[in-house]
């Protein structure tokens, strides 16, 4: 775990080898990486793993799919991650890269031009790693030259709202971009193409999404108020931070490479059926598979977190996940910020009274281009008669609706209902929590072993590194 923290670079050799200097030089072995070659690393490898950590570990969480067998993860085992469910190391690993591409960045004139998005982009990841965790080690974990191998962990209220924290560098990023004047381009950028206006559109919809994170702990009204008046944030899916995975190795979505068993091992979760069939939303087509037992198309979710052991399962009997996750995934999206989620927040804002707005047309706008971004087409009746708006349970369908189309995006479903109780999700069939619905993941095993007098510190905070204590913008 300690190259996790220090900023060594562990990446392979990602070009030849015939310019390195033939004397005393390895030349299977980098003695330096150009950051755009780091950042096409980072953007991709972050956006591929946690995309199959979302697959495979997150929407058990989120009750998007359950698992037949291998399953204690989805019976609230978070301690005994199997086909997912340790994205500590993923987060980790391309942060500690980010923070080289930051680092010369700020130290080498002519490498300026990614200083805005390195610091954008760590700001982004370091939302995901917290909001997973709560207190992490932050302002430790990346100087491990300066012998830091044990880092201190920060608070999460620290981690989003001090200086070089997720604000400040969202804050920061914009500010960088905005006031580069120099003609080299971003190289390595594989969401906007080095294109450096979209990056400050999707930092000011990462501040938005911070912002409404922690609007039940602190006064984030006139911030969002100012962001949304200027409107230079996503809003539109052309905008959209996401790349495309192809059809084809090396770059299809990983569900794609492994054994038809591992696909198989998922299946629709009871709760998304409930919500999909109630709405007749015509998503459910794209997201799943019909039955293939029967012959009128029919679809059918399993309660999640079944004992295996004790119960039979016929797979048959219920939908798997639907070909854009396997056969078709040049389709599917690695999605890191879009427009319908900036419009869902926005709406919910309006909602709360935080902006002023219309939540009504937002929530509407939101819903049209989640439809639009799974490439289904929008029912004419739709929006006025399944999911028609209703103020008095407007937080409760927009929250619903940004929940249907999050599936696959990491742990973002489970984490939206921690802070806001939507959807309601169900007990699992035979919990191995107390028939408790997690609120954090737990530190890795690895923390308590290779980090033990900070890793005690921080489990006496959450209760014996508890799953059931909520972080801090939870609480």
């Amino acid at each position: 775990m300690k190259i996790i923290y220090s900023v060594i670079i562990g990446m392979l050799l990602l070009g030849c080898t015939k310019d390195f200097e033939e004397i005393n030089t390895n030349p299977n072995t980098p003695v330096d990486v150009h950051p755009s070659l780091l950042l096409r690393q980072v953007i991709y490898n972050y956006g591929e793993e946690m995309s199959y950590e979302g697959f495979v570990a997150g929407n058990l969480l989120g009750q998007y799919l359950t698992a037949i067998d291998f399953n204690l993860f989805d019976r609230h085992a978070l301690s005994s991650p199997q086909l997912g469910g340790n994205p500590w190391s993923i987060l980790y690993t391309n942060l500690r890269d980010n923070e080289v591409i930051l680092r010369k960045s700020q130290t080498e004139e002519t490498l300026a031009v990614y200083e805005g998005p390195a610091l954008i982009f760590k700001a982004y990841m370091t939302m995901a790693l917290t909001d997973l965790y709560g207190d992490v080690p932050y302002t430790e974990a990346f100087i491990g030259d300066q012998g830091i191998t044990t880092p201190r962990y920060d608070e999460q209220s620290s981690i989003y709202l001090d200086e070089g924290g997720i604000l400040d560098n969202l804050r920061k990023g914009i500010e960088v971009i905005t006031n580069y004047q120099g003609t080299i381009k971003l190289e390595g950028d594989v969401l906007y193409e080095g294109v450096l206006y979209n990056w400050v559109k999707f930092a000011n919809s990462l501040r938005i999404k911070a912002l409404m994170r922690i609007s039940g702990k602190e006064a984030v009204g006139s911030e969002l108020a100012a962001i949304f008046a200027e409107g230079n944030f996503i809003q539109i899916n052309e905008e959209n931070a996401v790349f495309n995975f192809s059809d084809e190795a090396p770059n299809n979505f990983r569900l794609a490479r492994l054994r038809a068993g591992d696909f198989n091992n998922f299946v629709m979760s009871e709760t998304i059926e409930e919500v999909l069939t109630g709405l007749n939303d015509s998503r459910i087509k794209t997201l799943f598979r019909p039955l293939s037992n029967t012959e009128e198309e029919s679809y059918h979710g399993l309660i999640n977190g079944i004992d295996a052991s004790q119960t039979p399962i016929t797979v048959s009997d219920y939908s798997f996940a639907g070909t854009v996750f396997r056969e078709n995934t040049g389709e599917l999206f690695a999605n890191y910020m879009t427009a319908w989620e900036t419009s869902f927040l926005l709406a919910e804002a309006a909602e709360k009274g935080l902006i002023n707005a219309d939540a009504k047309s937002l929530y509407e706008s939101g819903v049209t281009m989640a439809f639009d971004y799974w490439n289904v087409p929008l029912p004419v009746t739709y929006l006025s008669s399944e999911a028609l708006y209703d103020p008095t349970k407007g937080v409760e369908q927009i929250i619903t609706q940004k929940w249907i189309a999050n599936m696959v995006n990491g742990y973002e479903g489970w984490i939206e209902y921690r802070r806001t109780g939507y959807p309601a999700l169900k007990p699992v069939a035979a919990s191995l929590n107390n028939n408790l619905i997690p609120v954090r993941m737990p530190y890795p095993a690895e923390e308590a072993t290779l980090n033990s007098a900070n890793y005690e510190m921080a489990a006496t905070a959450t209760n014996g590194n508890s799953i059931n204590m909520p972080v801090w913008w939870d609480q």
